[in-house]
């Protein structure tokens, strides 16, 4: 068993499947659907509606059609163009601050079946067990743990985000606004990790120990 798949059994009672209440599952898709959201708003504005790459082709059509547009006229329309994507990011990384927010409070008045907490102490239980209960739980405790730690670089992430937005307003200088947005940066690095060694675990667990278990995060599993 690959120790990045996650798995369906209860580790304190193997032969049981999970369940995923619908607030979990829709948390999960909504969250995967704003995250991706974001990331293509990155990679727009890296590629595509870059200002320097707009700025040169705004410039260059305006003088196929014998416009008299500036070198420096062109490149603010395409800082412009720019603004506006991130508008775009801006506002998606709203909604994930929602949903952070959302995780959080479910954490806390969710059954404790479906909280990330108990998972976890169960897990750890199940460790004094030995055998196939042992096994599962270590393998728990990593898949949870993975899952904690990209929690908080979310909820870093979200932080740094709205700090920079609001960053004129909290009275940010140049320095500390580009330092923010390193760490900002850096989140998204490793929440693009994080994707990659979870989706590579989930198509493991679809081929050997775990078949079902997307459509289980789809209709709720324990079936």
């Amino acid at each position: 068993m690959a120790i990045i798949e996650p798995v369906k059994q209860n580790p304190l009672h193997p032969s049981e499947t999970r369940k995923y209440s619908l607030s979990i599952r829709l948390w999960h898709w909504l969250n995967a659907l704003v995250i991706t959201g974001s990331l293509l708003t990155v990679l727009l504005n890296s590629t595509l509606t870059d200002k320097r790459v707009t700025g040169a082709v705004i410039a260059e059509q305006a003088v196929k059609s014998g416009l008299n547009i500036s070198a420096d006229v062109a490149n603010q329309i395409g800082h412009e163009l720019e603004d506006k994507v991130w508008d775009v990011h801006a506002y998606i990384g709203f909604v994930l601050v929602a949903l952070l927010l959302w995780r959080i409070i479910y954490e806390i008045v969710s059954p404790t079946s479906q909280s990330l907490f108990r998972k976890v102490n169960v897990a750890r239980l199940a460790l004094k067990n030995g055998g196939e209960e042992a096994r599962l739980a270590r393998h728990e405790l990593v898949v949870k743990l993975l899952y904690f730690a990209l929690y908080l670089v979310l909820i870093l992430m979200g932080t740094t985000g709205l700090m920079l937005y609001f960053k004129h307003n909290l009275g940010l200088d140049r320095a500390l606004s580009h330092s923010i947005q390193e760490v900002h940066g850096f989140c998204m690095y490793l929440v693009i990790a994080f994707i990659v060694v979870h989706v590579a675990g989930v198509l493991l667990a679809e081929r050997k120990q775990s078949p079902g278990i997307v459509s289980d995060m789809i209709n709720g599993g324990g079936k």
